[in-house]
This record gives structure tokens, C-alpha cells and sequence, in this order.
């Protein structure tokens, strides 16, 4: 039966109606145009420390973290592999294409070895995926996890392949029709091509049938199943996708620092991407970036706050943890939870249920 069978038939008729209608693309949202403006100009108001260090930064976590959004928030299946298949998919362009690792390199030209990375990248995520889906809860997290954790030891040991706790160095980046795309404005671009083709992928999918039908497994599975839907077919292509959104962002990584080793794709690793998701909001393809935002800003900046402070800078990673705590606490859908519960508050009390001026 296809993936896509019926699915308007079946998905959270309940929650359907409580939430308001939103359509695709929101061409009325002033906000969204904005935020569009802002990051086409960007190159012209910051310089290349912030443009790339911090906006493509954020954004290439963004999309990684936007894979596991798609996963938990549409699918319900927690992964802590995605970093791992980011990585999986940067360790693919370096060994296929060209670094200074000559003796590992195969040299391709990077139109070859980009499409490879991303196949495998792809194939390796849905076999991972196809594991993980025979389990729900804490059991598909913690394989998800041992998977990040079998890859970062694999890689740290491995010389032939990996080069080892070494990694491979000097990742040639793309040059064509006369222009280094790696340059801070030309890559910030690709960048930001990138995250807004798979955040506008992301937002289709929720909408179209397939992206329906994969809500309603989320909700009750056994339902979809009874209704004739093959529940763990629906789950492997969720994977498959969020497969390949977190290799491109893996390619634009490796693009980024032109170099890629077991570090990056650490199990601590791992955990920060799920940190951003769920710092940002799991239910709005939008939270990933606010996560990411947030994030990067406090990476990069904690540091020299807590020196001046007068503190231990090596406690950066406090202040996230801190902040990660409060709004978890505060919300259960991040900062996009708070921001909507902020918006209704500054409603009017005639537009709140039962608050209404009706007569009598």
C-alpha cells in the first residue's frame, strides 16, 4: 500500500481543530519577511568574523538540528545519530575528493564526490533508521546513541580510512565559473540556499500526505496500521529524509573548516544537536534555528563573559547548560513555546475563550 494512502483521512483530527489554519508558504506573516530581508543583506551589515562564525555557523546547526526536529516533532522518534550522519557524510567528501591527506584522498572533483557523500551519507542513516524504528521511547534513543557512539570510536581508531584521532586536513573546497565559494559572502550564500531549501522541504512534507500520515503514526500508530498503512515503512522514509537534510549540512561543515576528525563528531557532539532542537521548539521547522542561534552566540561569546567575570572561561558550557534547563522548565516547547504563550497574553481578553463581550 503507498506511503501516502488516505492520509488525509487520518491525522489528529482533535489537535486539528484547536490549532489555528496556517498556509503554505506564509506569505502574510510580516515577521517571516523580515527575517527573510535581514539574512539577504546580511553581508552588507556584518563582517566576515559574524557573517560566518556566527550567522552560517547557526545555520548549518540549524539544519542538522532541523533533521531531528523532523524526526521527534512529526515522526515521535528521537535520534542522537544525526551529527553522526552529518559526519558520516563530511568524512565521505574528504576521502573522495581532495585534502592534504593525499594517500587517503581519492581526488575526485568535488560535482563527484559531494553526490557520493551524500548517497552514502543517506543509505547510512536509513540502515540506522531502519534499527532504531523496531523500538520506541528511551530504546530508540539510546541505539541512535550507541550508533554516534560506535561511529566516533570507529573513526578515532581507524588510519586507513579516517586517519584517525587525526582526521583529514586541507579539505579542498569548490571553485567554478571563476569564483572560490568557500570566500566568506559566496559560501555564506550556499549556506543560506541550503537552510532555506530544506527548511521549505521540511514545511511542505508536514502538509502534504505523506507528512500527514507520518503525524497520525506518531499519534497512534496502531490506528494507522488497522487503517491499512504500514507504519514502519512510513517511520524508514522519515529517516531517510532527515538522512539526507543532516548530510548537507555535513558538506557545508566540512566546507566550512576544511577538515574533519573524531572530535566532530563526538558523542558530546551528538547531545548538543538534540540541546538545540529542543532548546528552539521540536514542533515549528523554525525552532531548530532559534536553537542554533542561541547556541552559537553563547559558544562563542560565553567565554569572554565569564573571564571578564573573573570566572573559569572552560565553564562556557555551564551557561548553556543553565540556560537549557530554564527553558525547558519554563517551557516544554522551548523558546517558541514561550513565544506563542507570550502572543496570547498580549491578546486582547476579547479574543480569548470565554473572555468574549457576548450578550446577556
Amino acid at each position: 500500500m503507498s506511503l501516502a494512502h488516505d492520509a488525509h483521512v487520518a491525522v489528529r483530527p482533535a489537535a486539528a481543530a484547536q490549532r489555528p489554519t496556517r498556509t503554505w508558504p506564509e506569505v502574510n506573516n510580516p515577521a517571516a519577511w523580515i527575517v527573510a530581508v535581514i539574512l539577504l543583506i546580511m553581508p552588507l551589515i556584518a563582517n566576515g568574523f559574524f557573517l560566518i562564525e556566527i550567522f552560517a555557523s547557526t545555520l548549518i546547526l540549524g539544519t542538522m538540528a532541523l533533521s531531528l526536529m523532523f524526526l521527534a516533532g512529526y515522526g515521535g522518534m528521537v535520534s542522537l545519530m544525526q551529527l553522526t550522519i552529518a559526519g558520516f557524510s563530511a568524512y565521505m567528501v574528504a576521502v573522495f575528493g581532495v585534502s592534504g591527506n593525499a594517500n587517503i584522498s581519492l581526488g575526485w572533483p568535488w560535482w563527484l564526490a559531494v553526490p557520493m557523500a551524500l548517497a552514502l551519507a543517506t543509505a547510512f542513516g536509513t540502515l540506522g533508521g531502519a534499527l532504531a524504528v523496531r523500538t520506541e521511547g528511551i530504546y530508540t534513543i539510546m541505539i541512535t546513541l550507541a550508533i554516534g557512539a560506535a561511529f566516533y570510536y570507529f573513526t578515532n581508531q581507524n588510519w586507513a580510512i579516517f586517519n584517525g584521532h587525526t582526521g583529514i586536513n586541507t579539505v579542498a573546497t569548490p571553485h567554478f565559473w571563476g569564483v572560490n565559494w568557500r570566500a566568506d559572502i559566496p559560501f555564506y550564500y550556499i549556506v543560506l540556499a541550503v537552510a532555506a531549501l530544506c527548511y521549505f522541504a521540511v514545511e511542505y512534507l508536514s502538509r502534504a500526505p505523506f507528512g500527514l500520515a507520518l503525524q497520525g503514526v506518531r499519534d497512534n500508530p496502531r490506528r494507522m496500521a488497522a487503517l491499512g498503512f504500514n507504519v514502519n515503512a512510513h517511520r524508514v522514509a522519515a529517516y531517510a529524509f532527515a538522512s539526507l537534510v543532516a548530510a548537507l549540512a555535513g558538506v557545508l561543515q566540512v566546507w566550512n573548516y576544511r577538515q574533519i576528525s573524531p572530535g566532530s563528531v563526538s558523542v558530546g557532539a551528538c547531545i548538543d544537536v538534540l540541546i538545540i532542537a529542543v532548546v528552539g521548539g521540536i514542533t515549528r521547522p523554525i525552532g531548530p534555528f532559534i536553537g542554533a542561534l542561541i547556541f552559537v552566540l553563547l559558544r562563542t561569546f560565553a567565554l569572554d563573559f565569564l573571564v571578564r567575570l573573573g570566572l573559569d572561561g572552560n565553564r562556557f558550557r555551564l551557561l548553556i547548560g543553565l540556560g537549557f534547563l530554564a527553558i525547558v522548565f519554563w517551557s516544554s516547547d522551548g523558546v517558541i513555546g514561550l513565544w506563542q504563550r507570550w502572543r496570547q497574553s498580549q491578546r486582547p481578553r476579547t479574543d480569548r475563550p470565554g473572555g468574549g463581550s457576548g450578550h446577556g
